[in-house]
């Protein structure tokens, strides 16, 4: 595969990752309703543009930091952040007094 070809891979976003920042935005903005606040609110709670949480809202990306400040004007900022805690997982459990390494690497094949 050529530089330009990787390149283009890289920029289109999977569909699993488009729907997932559509249910994201979803579920933002009903959190939003919920809360009985305006997008306004919303971004100035969160030290935002009122264009960020509207994009952020249709799932049209944002950056992680802005995704985590709207969850944080929201209330919703700990759930958010409690559902990656791999030690909430049979996985992480089972695995929690093994020591993790600094960092993992693979071989290139040669």
């Amino acid at each position: 595969m050529s530089c330009k070809e990787k390149a283009v891979a890289a920029s289109k976003t999977p569909t699993a990752v488009s729907r997932s920042l559509r249910r994201l935005g979803e579920d933002l903005s009903t959190w939003r309703k919920l809360r009985q606040l305006t997008a306004s609110e919303v971004a100035d709670r969160a030290g935002v543009g009122v264009s960020t949480v509207l994009r952020l809202e249709k799932g049209d990306g944002a950056t992680l930091e802005n995704v985590l400040r709207v969850a944080r004007a929201l209330g919703v900022l700990k759930a958010l952040t409690d559902a990656l805690d791999p030690r909430a997982t049979d996985l992480g459990r089972l695995r929690a007094d093994e020591a993790l390494p600094e960092r993992v690497r693979h071989r290139r094949a040669t």
